[in-house]
């Protein structure tokens, strides 16, 4: 029941929650090439690094659901937090490479079920109907560009030469101030009384509200992906960025994405959402044929500024029609297509690497046209299998 819960502040610890996911995953972006250069890492030991905080997420994005359902969200929040706390001082502790390694599948188990759990808390806290929660969902997805955007601008004010470990410290004793208002907060109460039938959640997994959904978000967590790991390679190397304009460049994107969040928070109240994730999709598509076809900076940056336009819209939207087919087992419907959405993540990054190696780092673009391909499949078998359940008048 809402009046048993302010409904403001719940709001508010989700948002904080998604915040913490967007710092964390930024900051640990920003200090991997000091960790490489005081360990004397080499390839594959940089890349056990850069894999294991993905393969956390993935994890973290299956277990969130179920504990959710049956415990509350107020356990599952500080337990992340904990989890991601625990992982940012092991790093600026650690003794040796296991150490490291651990601590960064552990950031990434706790980051992926914040970032899961936060979505499937204001799909349970918002009004009924679909609009409205998909309005939710991508306002709350405006705390993940805050921090990714935030982030670096605050590690940039410390003294120049501080170490990696002490900003690394700083950053996990911060995140004791979420913790404490996730422990002072009232959530919704867990929707399951006993643990959750293994027969239900084996039910969801051949649900087509849960496969076609998550297969969209595959290829729009995929787009995204490898937008945030590939592009300045591409801009550097295809496109002759120097190195701060690439960076430039790919902060541009995370930008667009978080403005246009912003302005779909509104839109989605009084526009059908389908009619939204149909021109989403399209702009998707225009932004990687605008990065494979036309030469200079300028066209570029106008491709990601497309690109993080197009990309704002597909998460919110496929959340909201998830959160309105399902509602007994809302936190393990969510953590099933998380756990397909990651999947997809990290594959199509590994297609991408081999792909690039084999054709060369200018095909890149060819990759994110692909999957705007397949993101159209999925969104008219959405629409058509679920016309009537999602009540859009297009």
């Amino acid at each position: 029941m809402r009046d048993s819960y302010n409904y403001n502040r719940v709001f508010a610890a989700a948002c904080l929650g998604m915040l913490l996911f967007g710092i964390v995953l930024t900051s640990l972006g920003a200090v991997l090439p000091s960790l490489i250069n005081t360990w004397k890492l080499d390839i594959l030991e940089a890349g056990s690094l850069a894999s294991l905080l993905p393969f956390g997420i993935l994890a973290g994005s299956l277990v969130f659901g179920p504990v959710a359902d049956r415990y509350s969200y107020r356990i599952l929040f500080i337990i992340c937090s904990l989890l991601v706390i625990a992982g940012l001082e092991g790093i600026a502790f650690s003794p040796g490479l296991h150490i490291l390694q651990a601590s960064f599948f552990i950031i990434g188990l706790g980051g992926g079920a914040l970032n899961g759990g936060t979505s499937a808390l204001v799909a349970d806290i918002s009004a009924a109907g679909t609009e409205h929660r998909s309005a939710n969902l991508s306002l709350l997805g405006v705390f993940f560009g805050l921090g990714a955007l935030g982030m670096p601008l605050l590690l940039a004010l410390l003294p120049e030469g501080t170490p990696y470990q002490e900003q690394v410290s700083y950053i996990g004793i911060a995140l004791v101030l979420p913790v404490i208002f996730f422990a002072i907060t009232v959530f919704p109460a867990p929707k399951q009384s006993e643990r959750v039938p293994l027969r239900s959640v084996f039910a969801l997994v051949k649900d087509p509200g849960i496969l076609l959904p998550g297969f969209f978000l595959f290829f729009e967590s995929a787009v995204e992906g490898i937008i945030n790991n590939w592009t300045t390679t591409f801009l550097q190397l295809g496109k002759s960025f120097a190195s701060a304009g690439s960076l430039l460049a790919l902060t541009i994107f995370v930008l667009s994405m978080t403005v246009t969040r912003i302005v779909l928070a509104a839109l989605l109240r009084k526009i059908p959402s389908g009619r939204i994730i149909i021109i989403s999709v399209m702009i998707i598509l225009c932004g990687g044929v605008t990065l494979l076809v036309f030469p200079g900076h300028g066209y570029a940056v106008a491709g990601l500024v497309l690109l993080g336009i197009g990309t704002a819209g597909g998460f919110p939207v496929m959340l909201g029609y998830v959160g309105s087919f399902f509602t007994a087992l809302r936190g393990t419907a969510f953590s099933l297509v998380f756990f397909i959405a990651v999947t997809g993540n990290i594959l199509v990054n590994y297609l991408t690497g081999v792909f690039s190696r084999q054709y060369g780092i200018s095909s890149f673009p060819i990759v994110l046209i692909v999957c705007a391909v397949f993101l159209a499949l999925f969104l008219v078998v959405v629409l058509v299998r679920f016309w009537e359940k999602i009540h859009n008048n297009l």
